[in-house]
């Protein structure tokens, strides 16, 4: 079944590209070598003509004529049915003289869907992220294991932009770090490593240190992330996808004199659910006082709370985030210049092919001298 997919897969990219394909548009950096095949071709041609008139009518005496096709097709039908394969023959010349002319498009710009979501990873760097939380297998980078919420935070986002990684996904990350207010770190980009990087960069232990805001503001952090969304105009599309790594300590519930309430409608209408991974060491759900809160505001907006207690939790949120973060993403590609070789070339070798198959395979085609 995987070898059918992939070869339908083959004959719908050749036909969008033969759609899209404008030979007006096209470099040939070798037209010359293209135009000596044609010339040598019709000289050729014109040699073995000539010849055939010189010699073919010395050899017509003591000739034996026989039938080339069956009884039941017509003399007319039986004489034009002969040159099928000459002509699919000469159909493919147009395709090789342009294959050896190496076309190439200037300018490529393709449209094309693969498997993915829009995600916005949002990471609290307040100083309530001090907070021991123990781990033994999550590591960030090539760091030894993590000691306090903030890094093990750092290096489950790590863990899960990994997991999108080897997953076959083409996903639009974000990332954001908020503390009493939010911070584009990278917009949205479909450039894995570049978040990685950034995550590298925040999860330093100085930077940490030095970042100025200290209060947690949740609700901020979801007010940015949707305007982010916005800007990137994704409200109108499917596959939309905020994940909140935060401690959770966060009783006012407000941001610039917005209420929560408000804030996950807003969040509600954009279509971008939140999936909350609150981050506290040894506190399983319910023990942390705003826990209700936010159980119940993400759940609005089509999304899920994790209370991630431990290590093992926690690599179980991100596994579970992971699985219902499927969707597609549409992407567009553009290059400076793209061959077009392969086209010509699998058109004419198509044609010779056919031409060749027709002559030796059937026998209505073939006739003796």
């Amino acid at each position: 079944m995987s070898t059918l997919h992939t070869l339908r897969l083959l004959v719908t990219g050749f036909v969008s590209d033969w759609r899209s394909l404008s030979l007006s548009s096209l470099l040939y950096p070798h037209r010359a070598e293209a135009q000596l095949l044609l010339l040598g071709f019709l000289a050729v041609s014109l040699l073995l003509l000539v010849a055939r008139l010189t010699f073919g009518r010395r050899t017509t005496r003591n000739r034996v004529v026989l039938p080339a096709l069956s009884d039941s097709m017509s003399r007319a039908g039986a004489a034009w049915l002969t040159h099928l394969p000459l002509l699919c023959a000469l159909t493919g010349l147009p395709f090789l003289v342009l294959a050896v002319a190496d076309p190439s498009a200037p300018f490529v710009r393709r449209e094309t869907t693969y498997p993915g979501r829009r995600i916005c990873l949002t990471i609290d760097a307040s100083d309530s992220m001090i907070s021991p939380f123990r781990t033994e297998t999550l590591t960030l980078g090539a760091k030894s294991a993590t000691d306090t919420a903030f890094l093990t935070t750092v290096a489950a986002a790590e863990r899960f932009v990994q997991m999108r990684e080897q997953g076959n996904y083409r996903d639009l990350l974000a990332l954001v770090e908020f503390g009493s207010e939010a911070y584009v770190v990278t917009p949205f980009t479909n450039d894995y490593d570049n978040i990685l990087l950034s995550l590298s960069l925040i999860g330093d232990p100085r930077e940490f240190a030095a970042f100025p805001d200290q209060r947690t503001l949740i609700a901020r952090a979801i007010e940015e992330s949707v305007e982010l969304f916005k800007r990137f105009n994704f409200l109108d599309a499917a596959g939309n996808l905020l994940v909140i790594f935060s401690d959770g300590e966060d009783t006012l519930a407000a941001a610039h004199g917005r209420s929560l309430d408000d804030i996950i409608h807003s969040a509600v209408e954009s279509g971008v659910p939140v999936y909350f991974v609150r981050m506290n060491y040894d506190k399983t759900i319910g023990q942390e006082i705003p826990d209700a809160m936010w159980i119940d505001a993400v759940k609005q907006t089509g999304g899920k709370f994790f209370a991630a207690s431990d290590e093992r939790s926690l690599l179980a949120a991100i596994r579970e985030i992971d699985q219902v973060s499927g969707g597609t993403v549409k992407l567009t590609d553009y290059g400076a210049q793209s061959s077009r070789f392969e086209l010509f070339a699998i058109a004419a070798l198509f044609c010779f092919v056919l031409a060749a198959t027709a002559k030796l395979a059937v026998p209505q085609l073939q006739k003796f001298p």
